[in-house]
Order: C-alpha cells, then sequence, then structure tokens
C-alpha cells in the first residue's frame, strides 16, 4: 500500500499547487469504494456532497483564496454528530437516532477551515464498547488483522484514518474512545482536555465525561485539527472560555528538560509484555531526547476510574433512558444492558460520585503535577484482542471484558486531562503498540509537542497495513 499523505503533508502539497483538493477527495473516495465492503468504516458516504466541496474549494484556490489551514483536506467524522443532511444513526438502527438545531460546532469548525467532508463513521452503539463491533452496521474491521478488534467506540475513526480512507477524523472519548482505537489501529488520537473542544451537536453519552478530539496520522495532524476546533462556544457551555494557544508553533519548542513520570503502580498490572516492553522502549527513546524520567507511584487509579464509571453509567442512563422505556427492542442486547444498569443507580450514589471526583482530581493535581510535567503509560493491556474472542460468553462477562480493555484510559476521562495515544512498535503478530502521554489541564500544547519530538525519532507512526 502506498503511504497516504499525513494532513500537514497535503495541506502544503495543496498550497504548492502539486496536489488539487478535487484529487485529494477522488484518491479517498476511490480506497472507500474498495476497501470499505471489508473494513465497514463508513456508516454513510457522501460521494457527492464530498466532491462538490472540493471543487469549489478548487475553484476558491484558483482566485487566490484560501479557506483556511486545512484548505482541501478530506476528513470523516463520527456518526455522533450531527450534520445537516447525513443521518446520525449514533451506531444504532435508527437513522435519525440524535438530531440538533445547528451542526456540530467541532465538524463545522473543521469545515470553515477548509476540511472536505466524507461522510459519518462507524461506531459502537450508543458510543457502549471498546472493541469496535456493531450489531446494526457491522464490525469496524481493524486493517492490520481483520479478525481483531478495531477498538471502541470510535471504532471507524481509527480503521478510516489507518487504511487511508480519511486523512483525519473526529472521535469522542468518554472512557477511552479516541485511544483505544487509535491504539488498536495504530495511528494517532488525543483526547483533549474536558470543555477545550465544544460537544454541542454531538450526541451525548456522559455529559461530564465526554471529550471531543482529533484522530490521525500524526501528532502534527491532531494539531492541525485541534488548533481549528477548540475554544469556547456558546453552544456549549461548558467549554471553556481558555485563549487557545499556537499548538503548531509550540510543536517545534524543546522537550530537554520535561519530567516525564512513569507510574508505578495499576498501569502494569495484567499488562501482556510486548506492550509493556513497547512501551518502556518509548519511554527510553524520550530520555535520549533529554527528558528526565522520574518513577511516580499515583493516587489510586482504579478509584477514579469506578467513580468516572458510575457517573458515566448514571449520565447515560438519564440521557437515553427514555427512549429505553418506549422502544426497548431497538436496542442490542449489550447496549440495553449497560444503560439498564445506570437506570438502577440511586441518585444520592450519583451526586457523591461527583462530589469524589472533584476531591480526587485535587488530590491528582496536588500529589502528581508538582512531580513531573507528563505521564506516560499503556493505552490498552494488550494489543488488539481477537474480536470474536472478546464477544464470547454472557452479557456480564462481555461487559467484564470490556472494561479490563479501557481501563488504562478511563482515570483520565475521571480527572478530564488531555491524553495523547502514539503508537509505538509491533507485536510479534504484527499488530500495533501504543503509549498514552498525559498533561496537565489545558496543556495539550506540552503533550502534543513530546508527541511530536517521538515522531520524528521514530517511524511506527508511519507503517500502514498491507491492503492492496
Amino acid at each position: 500500500m502506498t503511504t497516504p499523505p499525513t494532513v500537514a503533508a497535503l495541506v502544503v502539497a495543496i498550497r504548492a499547487g502539486k496536489v488539487s483538493p478535487v484529487d485529494a477527495t477522488r484518491e479517498c473516495l476511490d480506497r472507500i469504494g474498495r476497501l470499505n465492503h471489508r473494513l465497514g468504516a463508513f456508516i454513510t458516504v457522501d460521494a457527492d456532497g464530498a466532491l462538490a466541496a472540493a471543487r469549489s474549494l478548487e475553484t476558491e484556490q484558483s482566485r487566490g483564496s484560501w479557506r483556511g489551514p486545512l484548505h482541501g483536506v478530506p476528513l470523516a467524522f463520527k456518526d455522533l454528530c450531527f450534520i445537516q443532511g447525513l443521518s446520525t444513526s449514533c451506531g444504532t438502527r435508527r437513522p435519525d437516532y440524535f438530531t440538533a438545531e445547528r451542526d456540530c460546532t467541532a465538524v463545522s469548525r473543521l469545515v470553515g477551515a477548509g476540511a472536505v467532508t466524507l461522510g459519518k463513521l462507524n461506531m459502537t452503539e450508543l458510543a457502549m464498547g471498546a472493541f469496535g463491533d456493531n450489531p446494526h452496521h457491522g464490525h469496524a474491521r481493524n486493517p492490520w488483522a481483520t479478525d481483531r478488534c478495531s477498538g471502541g467506540s470510535s471504532s471507524g475513526s481509527g480503521v478510516a484514518v489507518a487504511a487511508g480512507l480519511a486523512l483525519g477524523a473526529i472521535g469522542t472519548d468518554t472512557g477511552g474512545s479516541i485511544r483505544l482505537p487509535s491504539a488498536c489501529c495504530g495511528i494517532t488520537g488525543l483526547k483533549p482536555t474536558y470543555g477545550r473542544v465544544s460537544r454541542a451537536g454531538a450526541m451525548a453519552l456522559s455529559w461530564s465525561n465526554d471529550h471531543v478530539g482529533p484522530m490521525a496520522r500524526t501528532a502534527e495532524d491532531c494539531a492541525l485539527m485541534l488548533q481549528a476546533m477548540a475554544g469556547p462556544d456558546p453552544l456549549d457551555a461548558t467549554a471553556s472560555a481558555r485563549p487557545v494557544p499556537d499548538y503548531l508553533a509550540a510543536l517545534d519548542e524543546p522537550v530537554a528538560g520535561l519530567r516525564v513520570g512513569v507510574p508505578e503502580n495499576f498501569f502494569w498490572e495484567r499488562v501482556d509484555g510486548e506492550m509493556e516492553a513497547g512501551v518502556r522502549a518509548a519511554v527510553a527513546t524520550l530520555a535520549t531526547l533529554g527528558v528526565r524520567v522520574v518513577e511516580i507511584r499515583l493516587p489510586d487509579p482504579q478509584v477514579i476510574s469506578d467513580v468516572a464509571q458510575l457517573i458515566t453509567r448514571s449520565e447515560a442512563a438519564a440521557l437515553h433512558g427514555g427512549r429505553l422505556r418506549e422502544r426497548p427492542d431497538e436496542f442490542a442486547p449489550f447496549a440495553r444492558a449497560r444503560l439498564e444498569l445506570g437506570l438502577e443507580i440511586p441518585a444520592y450514589d450519583y451526586l457523591q460520585a461527583r462530589r469524589l471526583r472533584a476531591r480526587l482530581a485535587r488530590v491528582f493535581a496536588r500529589e502528581v503535577w508538582s512531580e513531573v510535567d507528563v505521564l506516560a503509560a499503556p493505552v490498552i493491556p494488550e494489543p488488539a484482542p481477537p474480536l470474536a474472542a472478546a464477544l464470547e460468553g454472557t452479557l456480564d462477562e462481555i461487559t467484564a471484558r470490556q472494561g479490563q480493555f479501557s481501563r488504562l484510559t478511563r482515570p483520565f476521562n475521571g480527572l478530564g486531562l488531555p491524553a495523547l495515544c502514539l503508537p509505538c512498535g509491533f507485536s510479534r503478530a504484527g499488530l500495533p503498540l501504543a503509549v498514552q502521554l498525559v498533561g496537565r489541564p489545558f496543556d495539550e500544547a506540552t503533550v502534543l509537542r513530546l508527541g511530536h519530538a517521538y515522531q520524528r525519532a521514530t517511524d511506527w507512526h508511519l507503517r500502514v497495513p498491507a491492503l492492496d
């Protein structure tokens, strides 16, 4: 397979007149036509709309006008992002499961910066699930090995970018749903700080744990996309009014002297040997760049994870419970069971969990960020497992397995911290390994800078699955 260009490289090529927006869009649509039936990345492909938008951008370019920094870049969006004229199934059997008064803010901002919309991407039903399965639209297939998990819930986003069907994508992350598919599919994905990117126009699963973020080939690509997406939004009261820094300018600042913390507890428990070796090798590479590696014991991440899980289940039940009561047969058994669990949680427990989370966040900030600037840890406990085996057994067994697979990402949703997933090697079976870099609140610039430095020193992010 020819290596698809990165977002950043395509931007340069279009500006130089070496590639046109129409050519770039047609290349993606051609790959979608050849490969999507095998991979199941897209639910909806808007070929006519994409080509019309690309032609318009090409006309503007011929007149010396540029829409923005993503002029002509083909992107695709998780199917819980509302876009007028396209269905928004949220992975359910209903094409109109979610509607909004206006298009998803993150999508609108990317399109405003010049991006071309290729269509809507597959996802686990209602964004519930860590493995990438979908009983209504077909499972999203890992392009490195189609019998393996693609990661959820932004499964189609991970598959589309890894397979070159889109140069970048939007994912959402409530317990790991940007980082899990990024790790399984060998791409780069950023869960920003809670409130850094507006969630308006995207179906909510847990309003206090949901994050919207970019998925692409590189940290530089994620910085480009985040630059366009980030900032306050009158349509989302939780979107932060903090100024948005220049993420691209910060990428080339030196990383020497940064303190990178490697957790002593929790994150290495029950982690596959190859995964541990890959992550520790990534940390060793960072050390060669002049960072100072610090062993650190974290406030118990399991408690943070449990609190975040209880909050997510409660809020998901509040958001989707009405439709569950009215039309329970529309939901597949796993999604229905997850929602029913949330309906059983007392309001007292939910409110106490919210209070405890705030206290845990203060303790974490006091004990961790005084010692280190960034944390480095595994994203998933093992390389992408076989999908069939992951879905075997009773609903309780599958639920437990999903929780185990996402246990290394969920604590950082509970804390609302920015976390960047980077490919850092391959297993003997040829499956991607991944590391996550976690930073202080609203310090995406540092994790992106460190990720960019790592990717300049390695080539794992340049490797692509053999599909042609």
